[in-house]
């Protein structure tokens, strides 16, 4: 186990941030304009609004929940020694970690049972879809069985992921935690492994100027459903929209 759980918790992070930051130099440099949610939007648009929001919701909270019990750990010790605010913390997490779950469910039966959507699909897609659906549910696997994950997020993995970043990886803690903790945290790594080769990459080039830009106007001149309907082939005429 000794091996394993060097393998696991002290060469796969290492091995996870070397391709995330090779692979996110060499793709934005030489593919740029390929970085990319590639958005179906324009194939099938009623299904993804039920998956894309409630997924990227849950998604940014997440995120920055455990970035900030990473970056100040002291702070939300501090703010979770009131138990209202700790379990007010708590359910919100819960709450948005099932609506990712939700999201994701929603995104990949839209992906199975729209023949437009298979098309433009790859077995990455599939791959990080897995992904995701499993480290969502071992987080809210997690929430019920280990509660108040918030401080002992602070108080054990933090100085373990900080050691990692300081080239002095200690693992005594994690070693020490349950089992469905410690597969979490490999998810994680794989997560950051692949990111680099999977749509996840239009995450570090986010559109934000759209929030400042002006509204844009799209014109429709074709029937939008005649457009979606995947019996419908493909014309040789350039279309009419505006």
């Amino acid at each position: 186990m000794t091996i394993l759980n060097t393998f696991f918790y002290i060469i796969l992070p290492y091995l996870a941030l070397f391709i995330f930051l090779l692979g996110t130099i060499y793709r934005y440099r030489n593919v740029k304009f390929q970085i990319s949610s590639l958005s179906s939007e324009f194939l099938e648009g009623k299904k993804l609004f039920w998956g894309s929001v409630p997924f990227h919701w849950g998604m940014l909270f997440l995120f920055f929940g455990h970035l900030t019990a990473f970056l100040i750990p002291r702070s939300v010790l501090l703010w979770n020694s009131h138990p209202v605010r700790l379990l007010v913390l708590e359910v919100a997490a819960f709450a948005f970690g099932l609506s990712m779950l939700v999201g994701l469910i929603n995104l990949i039966y839209r992906r199975w049972t729209q023949d437009r959507i298979r098309v433009v699909t790859s077995w990455m897609d599939h791959v990080v879809e897995i992904l995701l659906v499993t480290q969502v549910f071992l987080g809210l696997w997690v929430a019920l069985e280990y509660r108040w994950g918030s401080s002992w997020f602070a108080s054990s993995l933090t100085p373990y992921l900080r050691s990692i970043f300081l080239l002095e990886p200690r693992m005594d803690a994690v070693v020490a935690m349950p089992l469905v903790i410690r597969l979490h945290i490999i998810g994680a790594y794989l997560i950051v492994m692949l990111f680099p080769f999977s749509r996840l990459m239009h995450a570090l080039v986010a559109p934000l100027d759209y929030i400042w830009r002006p509204y844009q106007r799209v014109i429709w001149n074709w029937n939008k459903n005649k457009v979606r309907n995947p019996s419908n082939g493909w014309s040789v005429y350039r279309p009419k929209n505006n």
